[in-house]
């Protein structure tokens, strides 16, 4: 069995782990004092998109979708499945970065640890053939 397989299952569903804990996306709320308050959320809170924050929940979407997309892999590996993983794998590092263009105080910590293991599922990705 490959070892690259395996990334695109476990990799995938330990992304969606960190996902859920709700300290990924981070909204910044403003009191009348003029300072600044953080809040995080969960990936799949819907809190940071109705704030204009849509990386995170984007990312969440892509992340379950890549998910579906390893376990078919697992079970028939085809060249359009493993096409499809690396677009939607690519695609979901760009998404797990859009917090970025808000400002650094907009990404977490947590959130720079879920683009890394999509990171590493696209180089898994790319690497591997059929």
């Amino acid at each position: 069995m490959n070892n690259r397989k395996i990334a695109f299952l476990l990799l995938p569903l330990l992304t969606l782990v960190l996902e859920a804990l709700p300290y990924g996306a981070v909204c910044n709320f403003a009191t009348q004092e003029g300072q600044s308050i953080r809040k995080t959320f969960s990936y799949f809170d819907l809190t940071p998109y109705g704030y204009a924050n849509f990386g995170p929940f984007l990312t969440a979407l892509s992340t379950v979708l890549l998910l579906v997309l390893g376990i078919v892999f697992f079970v028939r590996e085809g060249r359009g499945i493993l096409f499809a993983i690396r677009a939607v794998s690519l695609l979901s590092v760009l998404f797990s970065l859009m917090p970025l263009f808000l400002g650094a105080r907009y990404y977490s910590f947590l959130a720079g640890g879920i683009t890394l293991c999509l990171a590493m599922l696209s180089v898994a990705a790319m690497k591997t053939k059929v």
